[in-house]
């Protein structure tokens, strides 16, 4: 699938493919460095049978030396990324089969992303479209860019403890981000707890736990009986 086409974040899908019958969904695992993002977006992808985008892997290369050699990215290095991966949850939306999922009524994608600060999840969900945000904040941020069929963006948090982290990301081999980044990271970070569409889940759960946790939290959010 060719992610980096000329559909910008902000584009109304209902021009491209318009069935108010499906529900048009885009999962964010995030959290920091290590707390096994790629683990439960995987399994959460498999729970809902939609597609799972590793987020890292869409990192232009110039953010991946950077990160290798323990420098932290800065907002403009992000921004593209950010970009990319809503992109990436558009065309996914938009090009999954949907003639060959007769019984489906729930199309979208899981991609995981640190997703920071409030601004990156802004971005994220489509309603803006640059860093950072404009201060003051519009009283009309909460609004989606485009509504019909509104792609909802909804936010899994794996929350957990600075030491577990770090001591996974000790234990990883071959990985780009430095365990030595963590802190970094964890100053950068603004809890998305209390923002609309997000679930909170303990990084010290297993993946099953996890897995329902996340997908009781999705439920309330975007409906039943779609998986």
């Amino acid at each position: 699938m060719d992610v980096q086409s000329s559909i910008h974040p902000n584009e109304d899908i209902a021009k491209v493919n318009h069935d108010t019958s499906l529900k048009y969904l885009f999962v964010v695992v995030m959290g920091v460095s290590g707390t096994g993002k790629t683990t439960l977006g995987s399994a959460l992808s498999k729970a809902l049978d939609i597609p799972y985008v590793e987020g890292d892997a869409l990192h232009p290369r110039e953010n991946v030396e950077k990160m290798s050699n323990g420098h932290p990215l800065t907002d403009g290095d992000r921004q593209p990324w950010l970009e990319l991966i809503r992109k990436t949850a558009v065309r996914y939306t938009i090009e999954s089969p949907i003639e060959a999922r007769s019984d489906k009524k729930l199309v979208g994608v899981v991609i995981s992303c640190s997703a920071l600060k409030r601004s990156y999840r802004e971005l994220l969900r489509g309603r803006v479209d640059s860093l950072p945000l404009p201060d003051p904040v519009p009283s009309d941020i909460s609004t989606p860019s485009w509504k019909v069929p509104q792609l909802q963006t909804c936010f899994v948090y794996i929350k957990g403890s600075r030491d577990l982290i770090l001591k996974r990301m000790e234990a990883r081999v071959g990985h780009y981000m430095k365990a030595s980044m963590l802190d970094t990271q964890l100053a950068v970070l603004e809890s998305p707890e209390g923002e609309d569409g997000v679930i909170v889940v303990d990084n010290e759960a297993s993946t099953n736990d996890q897995v329902k946790i996340a997908l009781e939290g999705l439920k309330s959010f975007v409906g039943e009986g779609l998986f």
